[in-house]
């Protein structure tokens, strides 16, 4: 009997799943898109469930994505009723990912009560940030409830840099002096500094709305705006909205957070779009260089996530702009969160 983990990747509109066996390989995988309108049990239950079901007894553990850890969860970590709790505390950090995540342990416990069910956090990689790299300029009091800086993506980072270390150990090259850039690029967007295997600084923060320009997320911008915008009348939700729904490349652009659209757009002249394009690759090309001077030179620079690992022109655009840094080897690293995820899960199965 083959030992599969499946892996629910939940997010804000889309649901991913997968079945992955020990060696890595993935019988099964698959996905969708979730409109707002979806209950997301009953897709579950409709589409999920059955297509689960001639695996069922092969299956022997159960591996969820969960967004926001804040700073209780540092590692995978076994669900159990305290945990649970803990999470559903921090659904305040992550209001558009850690809801769908949670609705998704609820249903795979019930679907398989018997099954260990493990939450692996986007924020554990950056775990190991330095304190100079987590910490907000704000008054001790403030830090102390754990405003600081998180860090996003890191099950995908954290895939990236195992990929790209395996690599160098091939080629026979250390991969404990790896300075590596890994760049998620997709509806979401960030990047990583990694030292020889170690996250030691990222572009998100607190929130995934801190850094690079996204499909419409507005990535970093003026405090001093926000509070522009507040004294001018605009209240908490519609502030919600603008910076996480309307802004990054759909506010730039006017159309859509598309950047296969954009392309296409901008090609033909629209001057939103290419506007957009010039912000999107402004913002991208400044933080990559905050990275290189963050772990003091990189040897690589891996492209992944949806943008990262498809367009082509942005990376033309990356090789021509970032002649500048010697040496500089740039990949492509096909995004695989699930297979990290059941990665993860049964290293703590077998360290536990």
């Amino acid at each position: 009997m083959q030992d599969l983990a499946l892996v629910i990747n939940l997010g804000s509109s889309s649901l991913k799943a997968a079945l992955v066996d020990s060696t890595g390989a993935t019988p099964w995988h698959s996905g969708r898109s979730l409109q707002p309108e979806d209950n997301l049990d009953g897709v579950l239950n409709s589409w999920l469930a059955p297509e689960l079901e001639p695996y069922r007894e092969s299956i022997t553990l159960v591996g969820h994505r969960v967004v926001h850890g804040g700073e209780h969860f540092t590692a995978p970590t076994r669900i159990d009723a305290q945990v649970e709790t803990t999470l559903q505390e921090l659904v305040p950090l992550a209001p558009l990912h850690n809801p769908p995540a949670l609705k998704g342990l609820a249903w795979a416990q019930r679907w398989a009560p018997d099954l260990p069910q493990w939450a692996c956090f986007d924020t554990a990689f950056h775990s190991t940030l330095p304190a100079a790299a987590s910490t907000y300029a704000l008054p001790a009091e403030l830090r102390q409830r754990g405003f600081r800086r998180f860090g996003f993506h890191g099950i995908n980072h954290q895939h990236v840099a195992e990929t790209v270390a395996t690599q160098w150990q091939q080629q026979g090259r250390d991969a404990k002096q790896l300075r590596l850039i890994s760049a998620h690029l997709g509806a979401g967007a960030s990047l990583a500094a990694i030292q020889g295997g170690v996250c030691i600084d990222t572009t998100m923060g607190y929130t995934p709305l801190e850094g690079l320009v996204m499909a419409s997320r507005c990535g970093s911008i003026d405090p001093g705006l926000l509070l522009e915008l507040m004294r001018e009348g605009m209240g908490e939700a519609e502030l919600a909205s603008l910076l996480q729904k309307q802004a990054g490349l759909k506010g730039l652009s006017g159309l859509s957070g598309d950047m296969r659209e954009i392309r296409e757009q901008a090609a033909a002249g629209h001057q939103g779009a290419l506007l957009a394009l010039d912000v999107f690759r402004q913002r991208l090309l400044q933080l990559i260089g905050a990275m290189a001077a963050s772990l003091q030179g990189v040897e690589v620079l891996a492209l992944t996530g949806g943008i990262g690992e498809h367009d082509q022109s942005l990376r033309g655009e990356l090789d021509e702009a970032l002649a500048w840094l010697p040496n500089l080897e740039l990949v492509i690293v096909p995004a695989d969160e699930e297979g990290m995820i059941a990665r993860l899960c049964r290293r703590s199965t077998a360290v536990g």
